[in-house]
């Protein structure tokens, strides 16, 4: 595909080659999209294909707006947008950058650390740090509906995204619900789509609470963080269709590639 020639004066000379580089497509404008929208959507694609890598420059509002043939300010709100996604990340002085993109944690709907990355075009990962059974404590025990002693199955975990680490969670679950999941490997292993698809649990609704936490040595060396890093710290319960709670999760994530969104249904505020 053919690049579109900036037609604004005064880039560089290694920034007229970038843009001219990249496979900028024309923008539609007889479409109801918004031109922000269709730039957005055209530039966060790049840097998902790795068109656009992590640390290179992105071309100047200028070029943008030469390139697309829009204004300026169509340009800003552009990168706004994705600075607010996590895709780029602005430097006092220097410009826009590429930025490893955050994940989007919506609090309230059920999906698995594997599929909140695999959205985001990044291969999830895992490493087990233990596995182990062990009778429940009785924060574990009021969180599954269970009595204090029962045996439980732990599994923590670091979790990464294209070999980065970017969580490291504390799993529980009943093992008489779920015989032999302690043989399994969870290495590289959702935890819910095994519970869905070996064990046939439809998981319904969950209920999450988020705290800011700094982040202790040993958090610090699991996450390859500094010691104190700011880190979101997430409890949550995941209910079954029956009613009954299937699981528990304290998650540790480094607040540098994950943001937290609430949706509110429709008709909610006032």
């Amino acid at each position: 595909m053919q690049a579109i020639d900036a037609s604004s004066e005064g880039p560089s000379a290694p920034e007229e080659a970038l843009s001219t580089s990249l496979p900028f497509r024309p923008l539609d404008k007889t479409s109801f999209i918004p031109l922000a929208a269709q730039m957005l959507a055209q530039l966060e694609g790049m840097i998902r294909a790795g068109k656009l890598e992590v640390g290179q420059p992105m071309p100047s509002e200028e070029s943008l707006a030469g390139i697309y043939g829009v204004s300026r300010p169509a340009v800003r709100q552009t990168l706004e947008l994705l600075r607010n996604r996590g895709y780029v990340v602005r430097r006092k002085g220097r410009g826009t950058f590429v930025s490893r993109p955050r994940v989007v944690k919506k609090l309230g709907e059920v999906a698995s650390f594997s599929e909140e990355i695999e959205a985001l075009g990044l291969v999830p990962g895992a490493r087990v740090v233990s596995a182990v059974r062990r009778p429940a404590g009785a924060d574990t025990a009021l969180q599954l509906g269970i009595f204090r002693g029962t045996p439980v199955f732990h599994l923590q975990r670091v979790r990464t995204a294209d070999g980065v680490p970017i969580a490291a969670e504390d799993s529980c679950v009943e093992l008489a619900r779920f015989a032999g999941i302690e043989q399994i490997d969870f290495t590289d292993r959702s935890l819910y789509r095994l519970l869905r698809e070996q064990y046939g649990v439809r998981l319904m609704r969950m209920e999450a609470a988020v705290e800011a936490h700094a982040a202790s040595r040993a958090e610090a060396r699991l996450l390859e963080v500094a010691p104190r890093t700011c880190l979101l710290r997430v409890q949550r319960t995941v209910w079954g269709a029956d009613g009954r709670p299937v699981e528990t999760t304290e998650s540790l994530y480094r607040g540098d590639r994950y943001r937290v969104v609430v949706p509110s249904p429709a008709g909610q505020a006032k």
